[in-house]
């Protein structure tokens, strides 16, 4: 997993609390505009909600790509640059967890953050336990079967892993 860096953890308050997980994307907007405002009520300052983001894990190696008949070229990272990636990656999750934070408390929701660095998947059902959540909320992205197949399913993976409900939201397609 990796390290845990987190603005106030709910679990000390005795409460568990509601965790919605985000990313960049839409779908995961769209989530945590749900549970604003559906969920409002069961959202109190005794258990705010939690609002968690993964951080990818520091590369091992890098790929350059490369033209058709030519050979790809691995080189592994120098220490400065993982150091600068990884920072790249904390500036740009707190900033999304803080934009996160501005829009439930423009709801008047109380909102804690709380990132891991990981993979998000296996970092979002750590935080559940951690943090002892009673509910789970992610985003659906909406991926084709094939794709699913390929590239695997956060939400899928939290459906079968996780250690308390989970809801996935699915955002409904403009027709």
């Amino acid at each position: 997993m990796g390290e845990v860096v987190d603005n106030g953890g709910a679990a000390e308050s005795g409460e568990k609390p509601v965790m919605v997980a985000v990313d960049e994307s839409e779908c995961s907007h769209y989530a945590l505009m749900w549970v604003i405002d559906n969920l409002k009520e069961s959202i109190n300052t005794n258990s705010p909600l939690l609002i968690f983001m993964a951080q990818p894990p520091p590369a091992n190696n890098i790929t350059f790509a490369a033209s058709l008949g030519t050979a790809r070229m691995y080189c592994p990272p120098t220490p400065e640059f993982t150091n600068n990636m990884q920072e790249n990656h904390r500036k740009l999750t707190t900033a999304l967890l803080e934009r996160a934070k501005d829009i439930c408390a423009s709801h008047g929701v109380t909102a804690k953050t709380v990132t891991e660095i990981g993979d998000a998947k296996t970092a979002i059902c750590a935080a559940v336990l951690k943090h002892n959540v009673k509910l789970l909320v992610l985003g659906e992205r909406g991926l084709g079967k094939i794709k699913r197949a390929i590239l695997g399913s956060v939400s899928y993976y939290c459906v079968q892993n996780a250690k308390c409900p989970v809801l996935v939201v699915k955002k409904p397609q403009v027709v």
